[in-house]
């Protein structure tokens, strides 16, 4: 059994269509006029797009704290200078950012994969809550370090009693 015949189709009435359109070309035409006065800035638009490029949004901070475990994994994470890097291929690029590294910007390098990310590059993937390398998404934290890392996430939460599954089930 399907949809009857009638309405699988939905019609709107011309007049209602006239007006939106007509609408819509005065939106138009007070948008251009006041782009063409100079004040397109009084005009409030409903999607604002910040003016950024790739200098600047490398080196903005974001405006929120970084949280808990993004905080816990930079400090697992070794920040160094490019140039102090043993056997590192000359002409060398961040897989972020795709620019090349310089002797003397900060990096750091994954425990887990050895890929090496400008620091600002990768502290701003941490910042988005990702727990893995943006390149090939292997965990930031190794397996040997992950108790500890758990451990130090725990004492951070401010949670003081741990509960064991015995006592929710002794009072039934």
């Amino acid at each position: 059994m399907g949809f009857p015949v009638g309405y699988a189709e939905v019609f709107f009435p011309n007049l209602l269509l006239h007006t939106l359109t007509l609408l819509g070309l005065l939106r138009n035409l007070v948008f251009h006029l006041f782009h063409f006065l100079g004040l397109s800035e009084f005009l409030e638009t409903d999607v604002i797009w910040p003016h950024t490029n790739v200098e600047t949004s490398l080196t903005h901070e974001p405006t929120k704290p970084p949280s808990v475990s993004a905080s816990l994994i930079r400090d697992l994470l070794p920040e160094t200078k490019y140039g102090d890097l043993a056997g590192v291929e000359e002409g060398c690029s961040c897989a972020v950012c795709l620019l090349e590294f310089s002797t003397e910007e900060e990096i750091r390098c994954l425990r887990n994969c050895r890929h090496i990310f400008h620091r600002n590059c990768v502290d701003r993937w941490i910042d988005l809550d990702q727990k893995s390398c943006p390149l090939c998404r292997r965990a930031f934290v190794p397996d040997e370090m992950m108790e500890d890392y758990n451990q130090r996430l725990w004492e951070a939460s401010g949670v003081t009693e741990l509960y064991s599954y015995a006592d929710y089930t002794s009072s039934f």
